[in-house]
């Protein structure tokens, strides 16, 4: 767990505060252990080592930052209830975040351009889904793999009063202002 720490919330982590400062903006890294913001229990069902899913959201020092105009990058380790640190989805955790932030959107930036019918064609692609839509797709096998955990807490965040939630592939120039600035956007968006 320790390299684990410390490559999300060292190498990693600070790379996205230069890249972000470096294009103007004001950020500040951290990990969910900061300010006890990812609270999380380990995952027991398989001998996965110190693997977690988040179980609270503590929002304060987010919105501190936020309230001071910096960009908070958060690396995905928690603690749970006895301070062991625990590495937890990146997706899920930004789910959790946005609820607990009562933000209206998430965006989930990934290497595909969004839910695809045919993985392997791009021009497949939905532009937009619902719940219903979404969990269908799933039990057809349509959603699988690294796509399900992302759809998944897409959903979770709906469910905890997140308007809309985005993915969307992130290595596309000007990815985020083509999807919420244009009508057809370019990954898929979901709602209720």
């Amino acid at each position: 767990m320790e390299v684990v720490e410390m490559v999300l919330g060292g190498r990693v982590n600070k790379s996205l505060v230069s890249l972000i400062q470096q294009s103007g903006g004001k950020a500040v890294g951290l990990s969910g252990k900061d300010g006890g913001l990812l609270q999380a229990r380990q995952m027991v069902e398989k001998d996965i080592g110190y693997v977690g899913e988040v179980t609270r959201v503590d929002p304060t020092l987010l919105n501190s930052l936020v309230d001071s105009r910096y960009i908070p990058v958060v690396a995905t380790v928690a603690t749970d209830k006895h301070g062991q640190a625990l590495n937890v989805n990146a997706d899920t955790a930004a789910g959790e975040i946005a609820a607990a932030l009562q933000a209206e959107k998430l965006i989930l930036m990934t290497d595909v351009p969004g839910v695809l019918r045919d993985k392997n064609d791009v021009a497949t692609k939905y532009n937009s889904l619902n719940i219903h839509e979404c969990r269908q797709l799933t039990d057809e096998g349509v959603i699988a793999g690294g796509m399900i955990p992302k759809v998944q807490c897409c959903i979770r965040c709906l469910s905890q009063g997140v308007t809309a939630a985005h993915i969307i592939d992130g290595r596309s120039r000007h990815s985020v202002l083509m999807e919420l600035l244009t009508n057809e956007g370019v990954g898929t968006m979901i709602t209720g």
